[in-house]
């Protein structure tokens, strides 16, 4: 790998619009007032690394979960999936991985499945690293059936500047282990809710690289890890 292939990276069309108008507002800044005019410049290469889509090495083994985002492990609690899904009663793990306004915000698949079902619900746009985003704020949620049967729920959550989820996938599609299955603009969190039983291999604080770090794995009677930080 070469520097410049460390610097510059492939862009998700989804944001091409944006960069173009940050570039055409820049350049009326540069009449107005030229250090304007670099402060939006500045903005203009913010935002095209914003939509950057950067090439994953995705681990394929069978019962791996990968994170389905870029960014940082804010919750891990049992809780009850999204109720407009009406998967049951019983309480899930949830990870919890919180994007900031600099983490890449294309979504991918953690695990190889079938999309059930997909339930878009309108909401407010708290701070998506608080708790109660989770239940108040506009989120996407996908229900991906596995081989075995069982179902991993993956839940696209709007943060504080995020005004919209795109998704990229219809239900019945089969996805792959780190397809790409949507993107969230401006700061945002995705949830993933672990089957019955299954641990997460992951810890509070810890970074994700989305559709390469491990998060789970269904075949593993391993232990919850703990962390810590140095």
């Amino acid at each position: 790998m070469n520097m410049l292939n460390t610097f510059i990276k492939p862009m998700h069309r989804e944001g091409i619009k944006f960069v173009l108008i940050f570039s055409i507002t820049s350049l009326i800044l540069f009449f107005i007032y030229i250090p304007l005019g670099w402060v939006g410049i500045g903005l203009t290469i913010w935002c095209y690394y914003f939509f950057r889509d950067p090439k994953r090495t995705t681990p394929v083994r069978d019962g791996l979960l990968v994170s389905p985002a870029d960014g940082v492990i804010s919750l891990i609690e049992k809780t009850m999936p999204p109720p407009e899904l009406d998967i049951g009663k019983e309480a899930l793990t949830r990870i919890s991985v919180f994007m900031n306004v600099f983490n890449c915000h294309v979504n991918r698949s953690p695990i190889a499945g079938k999309v059930m079902e997909i339930n878009y619900r309108p909401g407010k746009f708290f701070n998506a690293s608080l708790d109660k985003a989770s239940v108040d704020n506009e989120r996407n949620s996908l229900v991906l059936q596995i081989p075995d049967g069982r179902q991993i729920i993956v839940v696209q959550i709007a943060g504080l500047v995020a005004r919209r989820i795109v998704s990229f996938v219809k239900p019945k599609q089969t996805l792959r282990i780190g397809q790409r299955f949507g993107l969230i603009r401006f700061g945002s969190r995705v949830d993933i809710y672990l089957p019955t039983g299954v641990q997460p291999l992951v810890c509070l604080g810890q970074t994700m690289v989305s559709g390469e770090t491990v998060i789970a794995d269904l075949t593993s009677k391993e232990l919850a890890r703990d962390g810590r930080k140095e």
